[in-house]
């Protein structure tokens, strides 16, 4: 991206993502909400609301979505690996499209970090039988993880079709695009770690073998999916995530093969996680100063970048280059006109915290628009 005029407001203006225009660069990223508060894991009409409500972000990513029953990893969370799902899916993304706005689904699945009583007292599956120091919130509330069972090939084999079904679930549903979830915590993450990651067949061992998940996965999705309509998302420096997946001494290496491999891929973006800590001292201190010409560095395709933006600093970012898009989390809890309030430079709300995880409406479909200087509300 070449240098543009700092006045410009880069984070208001459309863009074009592929095949789609967004209408600005300001991206909802995924926020887990635990309001599909049924048997079945279905989304409702309030989620339909809740998403609405948001449209006017450029794009908005669907909270983090179970591709199947053996990915679940926290209380009300929905899924989209059955048809009744497909079916809620679609009020969520027809009620966005009513109000102008675009939405992708991001497909995930937690790996050894879930919980026998989310599993029907299966426990969960992971690359290797390693206690992964980690807790899942039951019904029951939070409990440690138990050591998982490791996944067979065929498991592996499956659990790649159930990503390319989710896809394709997602596409029934009228979504725009998908978002493959490989935060911190989840299966990729799981895969690519050196301490969670123990196999010696072609998905453990090497940088390349343990990477082959994502890229199994990606092609699987792309049966269904063009590219354009296709992202990742990754947090490579997560120091004070609680278990053992943390970034090590390969992380720096296992990124830039990541990238590198990526760059085949016509992917309508990658997006990256920031550091919320000083990473001085750590395996990824390298990474320390300017951390996202880091990636853009061996990635040349678009860059979507997450770190706790305001306004101010994501059209710094934007005008300097080093990413394309910018996504927004906490800020859309309270703020669904978060765009507007942008645009009209007036204050953020501040989120009730206590309805973050789990309830009805308050504090998730109850907050107020902005009255406007010209007397819109």
């Amino acid at each position: 991206m070449n240098a543009t005029d700092p006045n410009k407001q880069l984070l208001l203006e459309e863009y074009k993502l592929g095949e789609l225009t967004l209408k600005n660069r300001v991206v909802m990223a995924s926020l887990t909400r635990a309001r599909a508060n049924n048997p079945e894991l279905i989304p409702t009409p309030l989620m339909a609301e809740y998403y609405a409500q948001r449209a006017s972000a450029g794009l908005i990513l669907a909270e983090g979505t179970w591709v199947n029953a053996q990915s679940i990893g926290f209380i009300n969370v929905p899924g989209i690996y059955t048809v009744e799902q497909v079916e809620g899916w679609k009020l969520v993304t027809s009620a966005v499209h009513e109000k102008g706005g675009l939405i992708f689904s991001q497909l995930g699945h937690i790996g050894g970090a879930s919980h026998p009583e989310l599993l029907n007292g299966e426990l969960p599956v992971g690359p290797s039988a390693i206690d992964l120091q980690t807790q899942s919130f039951t019904p029951d509330g939070f409990k440690a993880s138990p050591v998982p069972r490791a996944m067979s090939l065929a498991e592996i084999k499956q659990t790649i079709r159930d990503y390319k079904q989710a896809a394709r679930h997602a596409r029934d549903a009228g979504f725009d695009g998908v978002e493959i979830h490989a935060q911190a915590g989840m299966l990729i993450p799981q895969f690519l770690s050196i301490a969670a990651n123990r196999r010696t067949d072609d998905y453990g061992g090497s940088i390349e073998k343990r990477a082959r998940i994502v890229f199994d996965i990606l092609n699987s999705i792309m049966e269904v999916w063009d590219s354009k309509r296709v992202a990742i998302k990754f947090t490579p420096v997560m120091l004070s995530h609680v278990g053992i997946v943390k970034p090590d001494e390969e992380t720096i290496p296992l990124f830039k093969y990541i990238l590198d491999r990526l760059n085949d891929y016509d992917l309508a973006y990658v997006h990256i996680v920031g550091p919320s800590e000083d990473l001085s001292g750590s395996p990824v201190a390298a990474l320390q100063e300017d951390y996202f010409a880091h990636f853009q560095a061996h990635y040349t395709g678009r860059i979507m970048a997450n770190l706790g933006f305001s306004k101010t600093t994501a059209n710094e970012i934007l005008q300097k280059g080093t990413a394309d898009l910018v996504s927004f989390g906490e800020p859309f809890i309270a703020n669904p006109d978060l765009v507007e309030r942008f645009k009209h430079d007036l204050p953020l709300a501040t989120a009730d915290r206590s309805t973050y995880y789990g309830g009805g409406e308050q504090g998730y479909t109850t907050y107020p628009k902005t009255v406007y200087p010209d007397g819109r509300g």
